[in-house]
């Protein structure tokens, strides 16, 4: 039972940030204001149930099983991403470096502020 109460918390979260990017036509998927209305009440919370625990869990098991249709999806149109190889070699090389060099910042600056604040990184 624990397991269908996770996972209907995880489905409602979902149902409303769909709700939500329509409502208002957000430019962002709806399964990410989903995660954020998941992660406020979590944080509202204080803790992550039980629940949802067991059905994080059983979803991360089979994590695997989600990328067969991302893969099929790459052997179908190959001649696709043949003809443009080259930009996206690129393009991935440049947002993984950009991604990088953010993130770096971003803890960089974390840092500087937990040290201000006495605390150790």
């Amino acid at each position: 039972m624990p397991l269908i109460a996770g996972m209907s918390l995880l489905l409602i979260c979902q149902f409303l940030g769909e709700l939500v990017v329509r409502s208002f036509a957000l430019p962002v998927p709806g399964p990410v204001m989903g995660m954020l209305i998941l992660l406020i009440g979590l944080m509202i919370n204080g803790r992550v149930p039980d629940s949802l625990r067991k059905a994080g869990e059983g979803l991360l098991r089979y994590l695997t099983l989600l990328f067969v249709p991302a893969g099929v999806g790459v052997m179908v149109h190959s001649d696709l991403i043949r003809a443009d190889f080259w930009t996206l070699v690129i393009t991935l090389i440049l947002s993984t470096a950009v991604t990088l060099g953010v993130t770096g910042k971003v803890m960089n600056w974390l840092v500087k502020r937990l040290e201000s604040r006495g605390g150790r990184p």
